[in-house]
Formats: structure tokens, C-alpha cells, sequence
């Protein structure tokens, strides 16, 4: 079963719920007697987002077992105080209204509790005259944490069953921790559909283990190794250890946004070195001559349409006065550039998935809010099925186009969600 099919039992459980009779409470859930009696009941005050209100529950008991048991609502979380409305709200103002844990449970709390900032956007109510709500923000984590659990253990057939490119994408944040503690998060997407693999939270990313169990991952939720041709990167040395080991048939693209920014510096030292003997009027000027100069040829040899126009491009950069250096470079990493002109492998990415992490940015912190190293990794998972069911935004922006918008990576996989949501998938 996979993560849609589960979306959709627990929609239709709570739907389920909704609808059983008086009939069917009558039934008791641990032996289907219905030989059972109402045993009492008890007083629930949950909070609703109209302010707290007070709930009767109904108690049965059970002459053929002994056992008592109580009816449920789809509107209520067992054992918790807030209902099931306040922890969706919760969860998806954190990831998808961007908003911290504090200022997420502060919102919370002025909606339910007609208090704090409520009094800003209705200053001619009167005082409330309720109780106060409390909401904190280490109960919205605890909320959101649960919710990792849920995720992360989903992961067996995870997407088993939904469509996928043979090309992949992988990059890593690093993130700070309580303590000064640094952990890495490992992401896998596929490059066509944007779909996001199971993370995974390492300690570094320079060995071929790390790689490995996120490819592990990826392997238990419906990835099929075996079908994979590219994986773009920007040229982690353990990425490309555990290829060699034991994905040899994949080969791996280099970056070139990476690319572009290791060779920074050679640039800055090439330009240095021409203005070195030139006069102090006229140094800048040659400094930003010779840097447009080698910028143009790096372009030729990182943009070319064919293995002969590199080939051509890097003679040329080499036999610039300040381009050997910088030749030298390429001509190492020429293969692994040009990867994505080969037949074979079209269609692969030249980029690796940089830009997932701007929106995960803005909602962990960079994992101070985590504190430790399993619940990022639970945070992360949340995020990731929050990316998997949301559909792009239909307008660009300035310096961001999507190529699907309006679709969600589902959707693109050419299975839509439909109603179902991520707070679905997650049980929330």
C-alpha cells in the first residue's frame, strides 16, 4: 500500500466514523456482542477553533467480554486537549504558511482564545470573557513529530507503484543542532517529476555509507534500482564512491551551479594575477577584462553542444595567458559535465535539486528548532510529503519559473491526489 492508498483509508476511516449510528455504537468493537449497555459517561472540553467547548462522551460496557469502551469522533484526537482542526492548522501553518513553532502556536492561541493578537484585528470587541487558551510551541513540535514518526514509518513501498524517470537529482543541507552539532540532510528527487525520496539525516557526506542508505531508502519506498541511468550531483566524493561500488551502470552529472561556484577563486586568482604588473589606474579594468575573458571561455567548454565543440572551447582556455590552471580543472571534470549530451542519458539534469532547500530553510531553522539528529530527520520527512502532494504556484516569479505550474510532483507522476491532502498521508 502505498502513501495514496493510505491517505485515502485514513480519509475514509474518519469518514467511517462520522457516519456509525447509534446502532452501530451499540456494537462492541472487541467481540461484535452486541449484548453491551451504556456505562456513564464523561466531560471532554477540547478547544475547537470557535473557542474551548465542552464534549459528552458516551461509555458502553459489554456483557459478553467484560470490557467497557467509549465512542469516538472524527473531530477529536484521543487524550488530547485542542481537536483534530487545531492540529492540521498547526502542522500546515509550520510547513506550509512558513511560520515558526512560536509564531504558529501564537496565532493559534489569538484564534482560539479571542486573545493576544486578536485584540490588534477586532480592537472594538469587548474583553474575552472565556478561558484563556495556552497552546505552546513545544506542543505544536510534539505535534509535528508525531507526524515524522507517522512518515517515517510509511517508508516501506512508500511510492511503490508511482511512475519514475531514470534520472535523479541528489544535494545536501548541512544543518546546526543543540550543542554545535552539525548533521547533514541527504535529499533524492527525481529530476523529471520532482518527486522527493525518503531523507535521510547523516553526519557527513563524504563517505559511501551515508549514500547508500539513502539510496536504501529510496529503494524500499518503490524505488527500482535497476532502471536508473544519471544522478546529478555536485560531486560529493562519497556519492560517486558508492556509484562505482554498487551502481556502476549510473553515471554521474556534475553540477553546474556547483561548478561555477569551485571555480570562484581561480577566477579571482587569474584576474589578480593579470592586474599584478599593470599600473594601479588601470588594475581594475584589467582585472574585469581578463575575468569577462575567461568567463566566456569556461562557458564555451560547460555550455558546449558536442564532446568536439569542449574539446575545441578547453585548447582555446589553454592557451590563454591566465586559463591553464583553469583548463587543467575542466579537462579533469569534462566527462562527468558533459554526461547529459550522450544519447543515453538525455534528459538528465545539469543542476542538482538547490532549490528544494529555500523553502526548507524557511521553515526548520536550519534544524535549530530540532535540536537533535532523529527529529530532523522526522521534520524532514514531513516536508518531503508536503512537497510530494502541493502543487507549484501558477505564476513565476522574478527569479523562479516552475516547469509544472499549478501540478504537484504527484500529479506530474501522473497520479493526481485528488482530496487528499499530506496532513492525510501523515494522520494528522
Amino acid at each position: 500500500m502505498n502513501i495514496l492508498e493510505r491517505s485515502k483509508a485514513f480519509v475514509q476511516s474518519l469518514r467511517a466514523l462520522a457516519g456509525r449510528t447509534v446502532w452501530d455504537w451499540k456494537r462492541c468493537p472487541t467481540c461484535g456482542s452486541t449484548l453491551t449497555i451504556k456505562n456513564g459517561s464523561y466531560l471532554r472540553r477540547p478547544w475547537f477553533f470557535q473557542g474551548r467547548q465542552a464534549v459528552r462522551v458516551q461509555r458502553h460496557w459489554c456483557y459478553a467480554c467484560g470490557k467497557s469502551y467509549s465512542e469516538q469522533s472524527p473531530l477529536l484526537v484521543r487524550g488530547s486537549w485542542y481537536a483534530r482542526e487545531v492540529r492540521r492548522s498547526a502542522v500546515d501553518h509550520w510547513v506550509h504558511g512558513r511560520m515558526s513553532l512560536r509564531r504558529t502556536a501564537e496565532f493559534l492561541r489569538s484564534w482560539l482564545g479571542r486573545q493576544e493578537r486578536w485584540r490588534l484585528w477586532r480592537p472594538l470587541d469587548a474583553p474575552p470573557s472565556g478561558e484563556a487558551c495556552h497552546l505552546a510551541a513545544s506542543t505544536i513540535h510534539r505535534w509535528l513529530d508525531q507526524a515524522g514518526v507517522v512518515a517515517q514509518a510509511s517508508v516501506p513501498g512508500q511510492w511503490q507503484g508511482i511512475a519514475q524517470s531514470q534520472e535523479l537529482g541528489t544535494d545536501g543541507l548541512w544543518a546546526k543542532l543543540r550543542g554545535g552539532v552539525t548533521r547533514v540532510v541527504l535529499l533524492l528527487a527525481d529530476s523529471v517529476t520532482g518527486l522527493l525520496w525518503p531523507p535521510l539525516v547523516a553526519e557527513r557526506e563524504d563517505q559511501a555509507a551515508p549514500w547508500q542508505r539513502l539510496f536504501e531508502r529510496a529503494r524500499q519506498a518503490g524505488l527500482d534500482w535497476h532502471r536508473l541511468r544519471g544522478v546529478t550531483s555536485d560531486g560529493a566524493q562519497g556519492l560517486s564512491a558508492f556509484l562505482r561500488q554498487r551502481l556502476a551502470w549510473v553515471q554521474h552529472q556534475r553540477c553546474v551551479f556547483h561548478l561555477w561556484r569551485n571555480l570562484r577563486r581561480p577566477l579571482a586568482q587569474a584576474a589578480a594575477e593579470a592586474a599584478a604588473t599593470a599600473a594601479q589606474d588601470v588594475a581594475a579594468a584589467v582585472r574585469q577584462q581578463v575575468r569577462r575573458e575567461l568567463v566566456g571561455l569556461i562557458h564555451a567548454v560547460v555550455d558546449a553542444k558536442s564532446y568536439e565543440q569542449a574539446e575545441a572551447a578547453l585548447v582555446t582556455l589553454r592557451r590563454h595567458p591566465q586559463g591553464a590552471a583553469i583548463a587543467q580543472f575542466l579537462n579533469v571534470q569534462l566527462d562527468p559535465i558533459l554526461i547529459h549530451l550522450v544519447a543515453y542519458y538525455a534528459g538528465l539534469q545539469r543542476v542538482t535539486p538547490e532549490w528544494y532547500w529555500r523553502d526548507f530553510r524557511l521553515r526548520l531553522s536550519r534544524g535549530r528548532n530540532h535540536g537533535s539528529e532523529p527529529r530532523l530527520e522526522r521534520a524532514a520527512f514531513v516536508w518531503t510529503l508536503y512537497h510530494n502532494f502541493e502543487p507549484a504556484q501558477w505564476r513565476s516569479e522574478r527569479k523562479r519559473h516552475y516547469r509544472y505550474p499549478g501540478q504537484s510532483p504527484l500529479q506530474v507522476a501522473g497520479i493526481p491526489p485528488g482530496q487528499v491532502s499530506y496532513l492525510d498521508a501523515l494522520g494528522v
